[in-house]
């Protein structure tokens, strides 16, 4: 019996989707190696981040769902430390015992991300900033500190 783990790891933004799945697959050979099963990489693509990480406002997010014993997530979290593409990581004991027949094998995901930030607002999002329509209009009154 094999306990099931979760993994989300922060990639930097300018890494290539080529050494996206090289990382994948390193990630996927220590599972392997160490007694676990992979289930499935779900790529969530190049996301905005809510601060900026290792000096970056986006990174790319990767998703590992896998069983393992229980000695595997510190195994994998000290080679992601290792790594110089990875900024950050987290994981998370998700069931106790599983049997790894139970568990197929899924295809690997890859989505789209999000859509480029810093394209200029246009027709009804520049609207919704004006001061016409209740929205924000950023202007203060020229009263000085009151």
């Amino acid at each position: 019996m094999l306990r099931e783990y979760e993994t989300v790891f922060l990639i930097k933004p300018d890494v290539t989707d080529d050494n996206v799945d090289k990382l994948k697959e390193r990630v996927r050979g220590i599972v392997n190696r160490d007694g676990g099963k992979l289930i499935r990489f779900t790529i969530w693509g190049k996301k905005k981040t809510m601060y900026p990480i290792a000096k970056q406002p986006r990174a790319v997010y990767v998703h590992a769902s896998y069983l393992g014993p229980s000695g595997l997530v510190s195994e994998v979290e000290r080679n992601l430390r290792n790594i110089d593409e990875v900024s950050r990581w987290m994981s998370k004991r998700l069931k106790g015992e599983v049997d790894p027949e139970t568990r197929p094998v899924l295809e690997d995901v890859k989505l789209a991300g999000d859509v480029d930030d810093n394209k200029p607002l246009g027709g009804a999002e520049r609207d919704s900033f004006r001061g016409d329509e209740g929205g924000f209009d950023g202007g203060f009154d020229d009263q000085g500190d009151e």
